[in-house]
């Protein structure tokens, strides 16, 4: 598909899969968000890799999330999408939203990970280079470093927002103390944090308790990766591991050991809820994570364009019975 072949949906926003306001930020997300985390690397299948980005567009989906080590190798994704920008997308750079991160292991060397002030700005510089782009929307540290102050990680963020290659700046995966000590820092910066990213799903809930709380009282947005727990809540493994499966692979994040007895048998109570409410597993438990206000968007990872249709499905049932609410949450 050349780039003159490509025409944007006309009705792309009108029907689109909706916008929420990010925190107290005059930017709004969409409740979906696209996460190039797998299937948009060099491995990967590039035709496909392009028909979701496009379909995903086409749907009103605007905001795609990244990482410096996203994609086989680490940074390939990166690369695959800025190449997809530039070919297909260079009339509407404006009319996206386009994150990544440092804060994971990138490079060689004492330099290439974790927080400190050299490997962050690198890192941005370095994915700026790969996207063949000016900035990002939105710049996250990854993750907490406990080895270098929270100053530094910060005043990184601050500098590459007031040197103009991140409109906003986000993070991901911090402790709650650390979370709080970090929106101060970036409060009084002059750059506040526009957003926190965490894991969630009916699975992993903890920060129901602390991050979602932290995040609306300092009026932050928040976006939830792995709302389907790498898979776990989806029909894929009812009924086993397939052969083709990322739990099958030996490498990844989602291992056999993790789907246990238990957890086939809850995944299979789960889905019989789920098709009461004329949805499929997947569809409900990225409509769960909404349950809560605090939740602007969810990051959802797919394979294909049929699976991001049926992700975009799940907006049109968000409502919950108290009754539906407890009785998922007995299974969690």
């Amino acid at each position: 598909m050349s780039d003159k072949s490509y025409i944007p949906s006309s009705d792309r926003y009108s029907n689109s899969v909706g916008y929420n306001y990010c925190g107290k930020s005059g930017l709004k997300l969409p409740r979906i968000s696209l996460g190039l985390w797998h299937n948009f690397g060099d491995v990967d299948d590039a035709n496909e890799a392009l028909k979701m980005i496009l379909f995903a567009f086409d749907h009103g989906i605007t905001h795609f999330d990244l990482a410096n080590n996203y994609g086989v190798p680490a940074g390939s994704a990166e690369t695959n999408f800025g190449k997809m920008l530039q070919k297909h997308f260079g009339s509407y750079r404006d009319e996206m939203i386009i994150s990544t991160k440092a804060g994971h292991d990138m490079w060689p060397g004492p330099y290439g990970d974790w927080g400190s002030r050299k490997y962050l700005i690198a890192s941005l510089n370095q994915s700026l280079k790969r996207m063949q782009l000016e900035y990002v929307d939105i710049f996250y540290s990854h993750r907490y470093d406990p080895s270098t102050p929270l100053e530094e990680t910060m005043g990184a963020l601050s500098d590459m927002v007031k040197q103009g290659k991140a409109l906003y700046v986000g993070i991901s995966k911090y402790p709650e103390d650390k979370a709080r000590e970090a929106y101060r820092i970036l409060r009084e910066n002059g750059t506040p944090c526009l957003i926190n990213q965490d894991k969630y799903n009916i699975f992993t809930r903890a920060i129901e308790q602390s991050v979602l709380p932290l995040a609306e009282e300092n009026g932050i947005g928040f976006i939830a990766f792995s709302p389907l727990a790498q898979g776990m809540l989806s029909d894929k493994y009812l009924h086993g591991i397939p052969e083709n499966s990322r739990a099958a692979q030996s490498y990844g994040f989602l291992q056999k050991n993790q789907l246990t007895t238990e957890v086939i048998e809850k995944t299979g109570k789960l889905n019989d809820i789920a098709a009461q409410r004329g949805q499929t597993l997947a569809q409900m438990a990225l409509a769960w994570c909404f349950h809560k206000s605090q939740v602007t968007s969810v990051i959802v990872g797919t394979s294909s364009v049929k699976q991001l249709q049926d992700n975009i499905d799940a907006l049109k049932n968000l409502h919950f019975t108290d009754e539906e609410l407890w009785r998922i949450g007995e299974l969690g």
